[in-house]
């Protein structure tokens, strides 16, 4: 079975190459590191330098940019975007449309609840419920 690449060309005209995930329809460009038991659905992309660990899900429409991380078994909802450098901690959760700011934290197991904005290199932890805690 071959890979499917798909050539695009980014706002600086230069032209980065994805190929579809082997356990879903999303693309990871080349030299991210997503793990075969991730999956990506469709919709979705991961920039280079990204890692995405196994068990986590990035769901359609959401954006993993340069060198961030999610964790394993990590949840991204629909159309979230993860900025440049942040981490997504282990069992974590990310809502829908939610925007995690370049370099920002979020502690392994948070729930980031929808159309929340989580600015550049703020570490955040919650309660089960989602409740923003005190660092």
């Amino acid at each position: 079975m071959g890979k499917n690449y798909v050539d695009i060309e980014n706002d600086q005209g230069a032209t980065l190459r994805y190929r579809k995930h082997a356990n879903g329809r999303g693309l990871v460009a080349h030299g991210a590191k997503v793990h075969p038991k991730a999956h990506i659905e469709a919709g979705a992309y991961i920039e280079p330098g990204a890692r995405v660990g196994a068990g986590a899900t990035i769901a359609r429409g959401a954006w993993i940019d340069e060198d961030a991380v999610v964790g394993e078994g990590a949840f991204v909802d629909a159309h979230a975007h993860i900025g440049q450098g942040a981490a997504i901690g282990d069992h974590a959760y990310v809502g829908v449309r939610t925007d995690v700011g370049a370099g920002a934290r979020i502690i392994r197991g948070a729930r980031i609840g929808d159309d929340e904005t989580v600015a550049a290199g703020l570490t955040i932890a919650t309660d089960h419920k989602g409740l923003w805690l005190a660092a």
